[in-house]
């Protein structure tokens, strides 16, 4: 059943129906909500517009986009300011994407480039998160599946007599243990085989790609595992992948900035929200995960996800993918709703493309 925002954003709804003075008008309340995060009057808008128009009138084309949903006034006798409807609009309606200077993409491809000399892929997507941060005045975050780290070792050490300890070593020298089960008639030369069997092929590639590689030598009917050993290899790499629900890894910077520029006690109240929101990782990584079911950046506003429907906040996120074109995670910023759209959209974009030639690699 289509919403009240589906019927008034639709190809024939009545906000696409604007005409070009009220589609003015709301740009400009927008931009200046955007700017400075303050209510703009009648009064004002009549001395900033192209064309003349009196106060009189600008009140009545307000009244009509109030009336629309698309704005409000947060007190008796102020200004207006935009809605989550009217934000939603903006951006897919009348929002003008900028594109980055020469020296904005240069600074970030040297951000990219330097965290990459001989670190890891989270290393380099920390250092991306911490320079949009930077770049944005917002809290980047980013979510990848631990399946894209490159390995370098796996060792099996029994510790009951159902149960095996598997140790994971990364390239980047983090090391993971996973207890998983395994018959008690297990013999112990199993577990050294198939340490020896997946220690030939692992060392700098992902979960992923030894779980394509074993599956490939299987249907290929090669003889180098017995069944028991099979079995073993199966259990440990499922478990690995995330079987248990910890198959997702997020990470977040420049939180900080997020308390700049706060205007009034409900700011204040809005950043512990914000916080206390993105304290719930699983909502936050789930959140992220909506950003691959499309192409290119994605724009979440407010109340549109539950995450931020106490917090009023805003995530602009983009996908990266790996050599296959698989999306192997999600690059963002979060801030508050009036974060400048124009300017963040192309910095996430060209960033996560950065980040996917990397991953690519």
């Amino acid at each position: 059943m289509p919403t009240s925002t589906d019927r008034l954003l639709g190809e024939t709804g009545p906000i696409l129906a604007l005409n070009e003075r009220s589609r003015e008008i709301f740009r400009r309340i927008v931009d200046s909500y955007l700017a400075t995060g303050d209510p703009v009057g009648s009064r004002q808008l009549s001395r900033a517009l192209p064309t003349a128009l009196s106060p009189a009138s600008v009140r009545n084309v307000m009244q009509d986009l109030e009336e629309l949903g698309l704005i409000y006034a947060p007190h008796t006798s102020a200004g207006r300011l935009p809605t989550e409807l009217g934000l939603r609009f903006f951006v897919d309606a009348l929002l003008e994407i900028g594109d980055l200077t020469s020296e904005e993409r240069e600074n970030i491809e040297a951000s990219i480039k330097a965290a990459s000399r001989g670190n890891s892929l989270e290393d380099v997507l920390a250092e991306a998160t911490s320079m949009l941060s930077g770049l944005t005045r917002g809290a980047g975050l980013v979510v990848t599946s631990k399946e894209n780290v490159r390995l370098r070792q796996i060792e099996f050490l029994r510790i009951e007599p159902e149960k095996a300890l598997a140790v994971l070593v990364s390239e980047n020298g983090a090391i993971e243990n996973r207890v998983f089960p395994v018959a008690r008639d297990l013999p112990g030369s199993a577990l050294v085989e198939a340490g020896n069997y997946l220690n030939s092929r692992i060392r700098g590639h992902t979960l992923g790609e030894v779980r394509a590689d074993i599956e490939s030598a299987r249907l290929s009917a090669k003889t180098e595992l017995d069944e028991l050993t099979a079995r073993l290899v199966d259990a440990g790499l499922a478990n690995w992948s995330g079987q248990h629900g910890e198959d997702q890894q997020l990470i977040v910077r420049g939180q900080a900035n997020l308390l700049e520029d706060l205007t009034a006690m409900e700011d204040l109240e809005r950043i512990r929200l914000l916080f206390s929101d993105l304290e719930t990782k699983k909502d936050v990584i789930d959140l992220l995960s909506r950003a691959e079911s499309g192409e290119g950046v994605r724009i979440f506003i407010g109340s549109e996800n539950k995450l931020f429907s106490l917090s009023g906040s805003s995530m602009i996120a983009a996908p990266f993918r790996d050599r296959d074109q698989r999306i192997v995670g999600v690059l963002g910023i979060i801030g508050p709703t009036r974060l400048n759209y124009a300017r963040i959209v192309p910095m996430v974009d060209y960033t996560a493309k950065l980040i996917g030639t990397m991953a690519q690699r």
